[in-house]
């Protein structure tokens, strides 16, 4: 099997250079229309293709590429793209570099910046997706076309505790709302718990997630709709409190090494019980799924989700979740990348989320054993209340984490927070025409 390699970093461009730029593959094809299939396991010897992955998903595909090199002859890169991910791609995007595939968080927002209807093929048609389940077949879509892939469900923003760690503070009920995530917290200091709620600043990108969270009354509200229609903005007050709550959380409760902490001691800090809660997404389960086996995992970790008032679940598309393929004007190569989807979704597809401990997509394709529990409650079907993040939701999605990260540093208050978050949800939304800007 072959290593994932890296890919060099390249100087980063201002926030929505790929949209601003107009750059495009000149020889790409111009059509959206949907290519034909080809057998799963048709002869690819001499075709090689680029798959773009991100730090958090370079190990995900490497069975799959192992068995499709093997029964097909064809050779697949795997190149991992360094954090920030979804930034450092689009720089290289707007430089003319293209993969054939890449993993990418496929909500509108996220294609419309990719620019989906010239850059990447059309999916429709394609033999597993009847396989996959209603919510699935959903997902990836852009103005009624398939751009992505779907290869693991959406997950729940919420929070994953520490069992004994509860047990230890007296904490014998899931925390309701802000206040009892806020108290949850000083119960676990005042027990001893080294980092209450533990946030990863190094990395940026968990910083959004708390915030979105405390977001999700004002999502169950119309928030995202009147964004979207230029009627509201990040500088409501309820979004500044929303900033204030997290801030609150993480001054009063967090880990000392909160600006350089990351993601990967976030997940070992929360195992080894040093961490009381973590607000994160799905990809926490993964990154801990790594060091530790499905009964460490059942004992040790829970989940809940949690909004300003109650229990609401704000449900994220990540990307993790889908794969996108690119037109590179090649037909061979392109049909060699839908021929890997084919073989990932169809002759793949039970060994792969077996050897991930993913919950399945495809209801003729039973969910493996190995699933940990926390695997199951966070996604959105095992969520009676849900609401859609800034992600799903918005049309654009600005840089909220970066200025998150701004105000741990002690360089933005939250009011400057919100104020510059709103200011780069203009510029975006300006720059893909959005109507109302």
């Amino acid at each position: 099997m072959k290593r994932a390699r890296v890919a060099t970093p390249l100087v980063l461009l201002a926030a929505g250079a790929l949209l601003l730029s107009g750059c495009s593959n000149p020889t790409a094809t111009a059509s959206g229309e949907a290519g034909d299939w080809a057998d799963a396991t048709a002869d690819l010897d001499g075709v090689t293709l680029t798959l773009w992955t991100a730090q958090s998903t370079s190990s995900v595909p490497e069975g799959v590429i192992a068995a499709f090199e093997e029964a097909t002859g064809a050779t697949v890169d795997n190149v991992t793209v360094p954090d920030q991910y979804e930034t450092n791609v689009q720089t290289q995007l707007a430089t003319g570099e293209t993969p054939d595939l890449m993993f990418w968080q496929a909500t509108e927002s996220g294609l419309r910046i990719i620019q989906a209807p010239e850059k990447l093929q059309s999916l429709d048609g394609a033999p597993w997706l009847e396989k996959l389940d209603e919510p699935s077949q959903k997902m990836g879509t852009l103005d009624d076309v398939h751009y992505a892939a779907p290869i693991k469900a959406p997950s729940v923003i919420g929070v994953y505790y520490n069992k004994s760690n509860f047990e230890k503070a007296g904490i014998t009920e899931t925390p309701v709302g802000y206040d009892g995530l806020l108290d949850a917290a000083q119960k676990l200091k005042a027990a001893g718990v080294v980092a209450p709620a533990y946030e990863a600043s190094a990395d940026r990108w968990p910083n959004q997630w708390c915030v979105q969270t405390m977001l999700a009354d004002e999502a169950a509200d119309g928030f995202w709709e009147r964004i979207n229609e230029n009627e509201d903005s990040f500088t409501n007050p309820k979004v500044v409190e929303a900033i204030e709550r997290c801030e609150e959380l993480y001054t009063t409760a967090g880990n000392p090494n909160i600006k350089t902490a990351t993601f990967a001691e976030q997940a070992e800090a929360l195992l080894s019980g040093e961490a009381g809660m973590v607000v994160q997404v799905n990809a926490l389960v993964d990154q801990m799924a790594a060091s530790a086996d499905l009964a460490e995992l059942d004992e040790n970790i829970g989940f809940f989700p949690i909004s300003p008032t109650g229990n609401v679940g704000t449900v994220i598309d990540e990307q993790t979740n889908t794969v996108v393929a690119f037109k590179s004007g090649d037909a061979e190569r392109e049909a060699a990348t839908r021929q890997f989807l084919r073989f990932w979704l169809e002759d793949y597809y039970p060994t792969f989320i077996e050897e991930r401990g993913y919950v399945s997509l495809q209801p003729d394709v039973p969910t493996p054993d190995n699933v940990p529990q926390i695997g199951t409650e966070n996604y959105p079907a095992a969520v009676e209340e849900k609401v859609g993040s800034m992600q799903n939701e918005a049309i654009v999605n600005p840089d909220l984490y970066l200025y998150l990260v701004d105000m741990y540093y002690g360089e933005k208050t939250p009011e400057q927070v919100a104020e510059a978050t709103q200011e780069n949800f203009v510029q975006l939304a300006t720059a893909v025409g959005a109507e109302g800007f």
